[in-house]
């Protein structure tokens, strides 16, 4: 990132490296909007028959326990609009449940089934970035939240698209576990009470710049950590901490778009934001997340748990995640 202005002077990563680390560190993610409910089949048992020539009242019905929408890692998806918005539709229900009962459960790491519905709802995203006609003949099937989502989700991703060039097939990052999605909440919003900048532009970046630190690789232009930190703009805007700490990486952007202008309107959170990687396609996919997340929690957590992907010559290639 280069340095903000009206702030200290930092050297070294100006727009010169964006399109390098954007090629090298920005993956082409896409996240799920999530909305409710699970499939559920039920038999009843044949009627009970007695000796007694009147008939007995039948036994109540037994259902079987519902079963929750677990989409296969690979399963195919479909290629005509109507599908499409159904299936984005019901694995949108499956997430507002499965996400809820996760979140009210306590426990640090999702059950599976929110890990297949998210990376389901992830490939079905990406494949609207993709194919434009496609997308945009989905969008218009479906109505209210829905709809909003799809229509921000996609077009974020459309504008991370523009910042990457094709990687040759065989190439890869190192990758590895984010830390929980509750953990990295606590630490956005302690960074937003401290330097007022709201905790969804934090995990935004902190989504585009490393997948929530599940990429763990240090660009070629030396950005490191999980918030992608020069060496110079660290120790600048740092605090002091340790750059691949997620807890000091947060706080340390949150301090430099800070001192960029963040806090200062939607003008001056677009400044900070294009301070930090000099192009208008980041700003808009910051800001196209962020309104993502704000329009419900739930989607920051189903946002934590897409998986990480990158565009090559042949097509795009699933770097984490079940399946592999």
């Amino acid at each position: 990132m280069s340095g903000p202005s009206g702030g200290v002077e930092v050297s070294t990563f100006d727009g010169r490296f964006a399109s390098m680390r954007s090629r090298l560190l920005l993956v082409a993610l896409l996240v799920a909007s999530a909305c409710s409910a699970g499939e559920t089949t039920g038999q009843s048992p044949a009627a009970q028959v007695t000796e007694s020539p009147s008939p007995s009242p039948s036994s109540p019905p037994e259902s079987e326990p519902p079963k929750q929408f677990a989409p296969a890692p690979r399963k195919r998806l479909p290629r005509e609009a109507a599908a499409l918005a159904g299936e984005l539709t019901r694995v949108g229900d499956a997430l507002k449940k499965s996400v809820g009962s996760w979140r009210r459960s306590g426990k640090a790491r999702p059950s599976r089934n929110v890990v297949l519905q998210a990376l389901y709802q992830q490939r079905i995203y990406r494949l609207m970035s993709r194919n434009r006609e496609l997308g945009n003949k989905t969008i218009r099937r479906l109505d209210g939240l829905l709809a909003r989502s799809a229509r921000g989700i996609v077009g974020a991703h459309r504008e991370l698209r523009g910042l990457v060039e094709p990687l040759p097939a065989n190439f890869t990052f190192p990758t590895g576990r984010a830390k929980p999605a509750a953990e990295l909440l606590r630490y956005y919003k302690a960074a937003q009470r401290r330097f007022g900048v709201d905790w969804r532009v934090l995990a935004a970046v902190n989504y585009i710049e490393t997948k929530f630190g599940k990429v763990k690789a240090t660009s070629s232009a030396g950005a490191r950590g999980p918030m992608q930190f020069m060496p110079p703009t660290w120790r600048a805007y740092g605090l002091g901490g340790n750059v691949r700490n997620d807890r000091d990486a947060i706080m340390g952007a949150a301090n430099y778009l800070r001192a960029s202008g963040a806090a200062r309107g939607p003008a001056g959170l677009r400044r900070a934001l294009w301070a930090y990687n000099h192009s208008d396609h980041y700003v808009r996919s910051v800001l196209g997340y962020t309104r993502y997340m704000k329009s419900r929690i739930r989607h920051y957590f189903t946002l934590h748990n897409w998986q990480v992907f990158v565009v090559t010559t042949r097509g795009d290639k699933r770097l984490t995640g079940p399946g592999l």
